[in-house]
């Protein structure tokens, strides 16, 4: 008798919070309208290394491949250095740089080689001679493809994929982006919104930066398109706010600092060219953060 009471008044409770769940009304979530705008194309020159990236500082631009960063003058077009890794040296895949000071700071991986290893590579502008570096090692969050300043620290990117370099249980879409500080100690990150993600398939980022207006930037392996992505209020996950068409076929670029316009040096792989834009203002929808808007730490 009391084990069928007992029955009885599970049933009861059960039924009871399944009406109350039915009772319960959510608002429905409203996806964010993403803004399209177009890049301006303000300069292209050839460069015979323009392979997997390209960055700028006032008085040159920097075509980068695998193993080699040719230096040219920002007016002319004209090489004035090269530094060139011995081929299969300890430089396998620089794949982004840019330019802070009299340095350049660039990203290097082992792509294709798995397991994934890592390491920042820095170089003396002035000698375009390697100055020094820094092993990341073999790192679960993938391959680094870029990094920036952010704050008192640092933010980079990691990719994953579906085809040769990647992981059989790991896809493009475990592409991370990590927060870290000075000393590179991880202090958070994000996920890719699915709707960047997808345009990118089966690679992940190859570019990215941290913009005048405190947005994260992005660019995909092949589509000529930029991707501006927002913080969220809540969740783990960014938020694509914007997409600017931009005449490069993805790969990395990087944010002319010296310049006091919006002008971002990128690369077109097919054609083995260098060509620098300018772009447009991105508004920020309410109840969004720019990047640098956020506290470095939790408390």
């Amino acid at each position: 008798m009391r084990k069928l009471i007992t029955l009885q008044a599970l049933i009861l409770t059960l039924l009871t919070h399944g009406a109350m769940a039915q009772r319960l009304e959510l608002p429905e979530f409203e996806p964010l309208a993403i803004q399209h705008e177009s890049a301006t194309e303000i300069a292209r020159f050839p460069a015979r290394e323009a392979g997997q990236a390209a960055a700028a500082d006032a008085g040159h631009f920097y075509a980068i491949v695998n193993t080699a960063i040719g230096q040219y003058d920002k007016q002319s077009g004209e090489l004035i250095k090269r530094w060139a890794s011995p081929r299969q040296g300890p430089i396998r895949h620089l794949n982004s740089c840019y330019a802070e000071g009299t340095e350049l700071y660039c990203a290097n991986s082992n792509f294709p080689e798995v397991p994934m290893a890592s390491s920042l590579e820095v170089f003396d502008t002035e000698t375009m001679e390697h100055s020094r570096s820094y092993s990341l090692g073999i790192l679960d969050d993938g391959s680094l493809t870029w990094y920036d300043r952010l704050g008192d620290g640092w933010i980079a990117g990691y990719a994953h994929y579906d085809e040769d370099g990647g992981l059989s249980f790991k896809d493009h879409s475990f592409a991370t982006i990590s927060r870290y500080d000075n000393d590179w100690r991880r202090l958070g990150g994000w996920m890719i919104p699915e709707t960047v993600i997808a345009r990118m398939q089966p690679h992940a980022a190859s570019g990215g930066a941290i913009g005048p207006d405190g947005l994260l930037y992005l660019t995909g392996h092949d589509r000529p398109e930029m991707y501006v992505l927002a913080a969220p209020k809540m969740g783990p996950k960014l938020v694509h706010i914007a997409t600017i068409d931009i005449d490069i076929e993805g790969q990395a670029f990087a944010w002319d600092k010296s310049s006091d316009e919006r002008v971002v040096w990128g690369i077109s792989r097919p054609n083995r060219e260098v060509r620098a834009f300018r772009l447009p203002s991105i508004n920020l929808p309410e109840g969004y953060s720019r990047l640098t808007e956020l506290p470095q730490s939790f408390r």
